[in-house]
C-alpha cells in the first residue's frame, strides 16, 4: 500500500508528507533511469506521483518483497489468512518461507477493512 500510494498512514502527517515525497523521488529516479522508449512514453503523463509505476513496480517486485519479509522473520513466526470455509490457518514454516505463491489476498482491500 506504501508503494502503490494506497496507504491510509492514519499516524503522524508530517512523516506521512515525508515518505511520501521520498517515495516521489525514487520513482523519479526510476523513471529518470527508463531506456526504453516506449516506457518512457507510458510513464510520461505519470509525474510527479508515478502511481502507474509504482504499481507496476510493486506487480513486478512484490515476489521478491514476500520474501524478504519472511527472510527476516523468526524461526517461530506465523502467517495466518483464512481458509475457503473461513477458519483461520497458519502456513506451513517460517512465516510464509513454504508457501508456494506469494499471499496477495490483501493487496487490493481498503487498509480500513484488514
Amino acid at each position: 500500500d506504501i508503494i502503490r500510494g494506497k496507504d491510509l498512514f492514519l499516524g503522524n502527517q508530517q512523516e506521512k508528507k515525508k515518505l511520501e515525497e521520498n517515495l516521489k523521488k525514487i520513482f523519479a529516479k526510476l523513471y529518470d533511469n527508463l531506456t526504453d522508449k516506449k516506457a518512457i512514453n507510458h510513464y510520461k503523463e505519470d509525474s510527479p506521483n508515478f502511481f502507474k509505476l509504482r504499481e507496476d513496480w510493486w506487480a513486478l517486485n512484490r515476489k521478491e518483497v514476500w520474501k524478504a519479509i519472511t527472510c527476516g522473520a523468526g524461526k517461530n513466526d506465523e502467517y495466518f489468512k483464512t481458509s475457503s470455509g473461513g477458519v483461520y490457518t497458519f502456513s506451513n514454516g517460517q512465516c510464509g518461507h513454504k508457501q508456494a505463491e506469494v499471499l496477495t489476498d490483501l493487496d487490493y482491500v481498503p487498509q480500513f477493512l484488514r
